[in-house]
């Protein structure tokens, strides 16, 4: 019996569908504004002096590259509890998402301040700049630009990362997919149109972040 396609069935549940989508852009800029953020201070230890804090960032980023992203998750949700610590769906698929791009954008912007000639720093202590002066104008902005092109890659891995938060019941796009189904059993359809709407998240994700990096090292090119 040949299969009669029926998308209306899936955008009858459009409502869903944009509830779904406001909720992964949401932990996508959530992860990605606190989740580089992590990753500069910790690009910042590994790269500094004390070696105790380099080995504790260290940890960190080799515990959270080697382990999936879902394990981390329901370590989070499910483990924490236990604890004490009880979180919300969207507070742990938020935390989780953050834990994960700051262990990889760590270890992508360290190779970014590592490729900063000393011949700059030095030239800048020599000027009468402080270290944090140093790092912020000398270090930094120049890594930034560097490894802007890896770290927005990153970015776009984690936001499509996200349809496992669906695990925990956060109520993000896979979330919404999965429900919408279990209403109308038109599986083909609703997954289908996910995955259009993942794609056109992730193309739209990239030109944002191209935007942005742009932006700011025109600025700083001008500066």
């Amino acid at each position: 019996m040949a299969y009669s396609f029926d998308f209306s069935a899936v955008f009858d549940y459009s409502d869903v569908l944009l509830q779904g989508i406001l909720m992964t852009v949401q932990l996508t800029a959530v992860g990605t504004v606190f989740g580089v953020g992590l990753g500069i201070v910790g690009a910042a230890v590994m790269t500094s002096r004390s070696r105790i804090l380099r080995v504790i960032v260290s940890a960190y980023v080799e515990l959270i590259r080697n382990t999936p992203f879902l394990v981390q998750l329901f370590f989070i949700f499910f483990g924490l509890p236990a604890l004490g610590f009880r979180l919300s769906a969207w507070e742990a698929a938020s935390l989780a998402m953050v834990i994960n791009l700051g262990a990889y954008s760590t270890e992508i912007i360290r190779a970014g301040i590592e490729a900063t000639p000393k011949g700059q720093i030095e030239a800048g202590l020599s000027l009468g700049m402080n270290r944090v002066q140093v790092f912020r104008h000398i270090i930094i902005s120049p890594a930034m630009q560097r490894i802007w092109p890896a770290l927005s890659s990153q970015i776009v891995i984690v936001m499509l990362g996200s349809a496992v938060c669906s695990q925990i019941a956060a109520e993000e796009l896979t979330y919404a997919a999965n429900f919408i189904q279990s209403r109308n059993f038109r599986a083909f359809e609703s997954y289908f149109v996910t995955t259009i709407l993942y794609l056109a998240l992730a193309i739209a994700l990239r030109f944002v972040l191209k935007m942005v990096g742009n932006h700011m090292f025109k600025r700083r090119s001008h500066a």
